[in-house]
């Protein structure tokens, strides 16, 4: 039975934007650093914390890079660079944390959307510590993203492009990329009821918001409610806010609410591949090939690719 969970609504707009016109843009592909034309304000719940939090995107200047600011209680702020030297292991999410110990959790999803629809410079305000979960998708966030705009900037950009095959595995598990033009992701998984599912495609800001970003978090109806129950009981911040409205909950063979996609799930796996390569500070250049992945091995293979020496460089 469906239940309403009002700690996962879509996704409120506070305000509108910096000028009272914001316009769709089109992302053009190019040499030039970019960022947001206008800073745009949205609301939401936490999948893990449940609490509410607001965010304010703002435009940056070059060489600045997606960095989170969090406001403490106390009313300081910190900042966070989202890069993947700062990755701490959290449960189900990608999680932050810098120098002061400040946390910055579940940004896989706003950094895919920042990364495929090219904006390399952005300032992420929030007074939490968890992004909001919105649907469980990555497609509230290519929204506002788009109608706040995008403009190139006076700096080059500057992209990570592959240059020997890297692979990381644990069991059935596997992920690997190799040298490629662009960013080409082959994904596969295979789930009781559901069978093998499998996407492969390029990434572009056009194939990003209509056939991965849509995509949601998924999990299997009884575990995400026992895990949400634990984490109310042990008050920790695990599955606070999932429910039917959070995420694609899985029962049997059938999601509820409808699949958006016959392969959803494997779908929402390669949105999440594109979030946390997104930690690597710059675009990527290469062909991913994700079989059972998730947060732990993604971003081991981050890891590993930027710690191996020649298998990469910056151009």
């Amino acid at each position: 039975m469906a239940v309403h969970d009002r700690r996962a609504e879509p996704p409120s707009i506070l305000t509108s934007y910096d000028r009272s016109e914001a316009f769709i843009s089109t992302v053009p592909s190019g040499s030039w650093q970019a960022t947001l034309a206008h800073a745009f304000v949205c609301s939401g719940h936490g999948l893990h914390t449940g609490r509410r939090v607001t965010v304010r995107v703002s435009p940056a200047p070059p060489n600045h890079g997606i960095v989170f600011r969090r406001t403490l209680t106390d009313g300081r702020r910190v900042d966070v660079p989202a890069l993947w030297r700062y990755r701490e292991t959290q449960p189900l999410c990608t999680a932050l944390r810098f120098e002061e110990g400040i946390l910055v959790r579940t940004v896989e999803h706003v950094m895919a959307s920042l990364s495929a629809l090219r904006i390399d410079n952005a300032l992420i305000e929030l007074d939490a510590e968890e992004l909001p979960i919105f649907d469980g998708s990555a497609a509230p966030w290519c929204a506002v993203i788009r109608k706040a705009g995008r403009v190139e900037q006076d700096k080059p950009l500057r992209v990570i492009r592959v240059l020997q095959p890297l692979m990381v595995e644990q069991g059935k598990r596997s992920l690997q990329i190799e040298p490629g033009h662009g960013l080409s992701i082959r994904g596969r998984i295979a789930l009781a009821h559901f069978g093998r599912l499998s996407w492969s495609g390029t990434v572009t800001p056009d194939s990003f918001c209509t056939e991965i970003a849509p995509a949601r978090s998924f999990g299997r109806f009884r575990r995400a409610m026992l895990g949400r129950a634990y984490g109310f009981v042990t008050r920790k911040p695990f599955l606070q806010g999932v429910g039917p409205t959070s995420a694609a909950l899985l029962v049997g063979g059938q999601i509820m609410g409808g699949m958006r996609f016959r392969d959803e799930p494997v779908r929402h796996r390669i949105l999440d591949v594109i979030g946390d390569f997104a930690l690597t500070g710059y675009p990527v250049e290469g062909r991913i090939t994700a079989v059972h992945t998730g947060h732990e091995l993604n971003h081991a293979l981050v890891a590993k690719l930027m710690r191996t020496e020649g298998a990469w460089e910056l151009i």
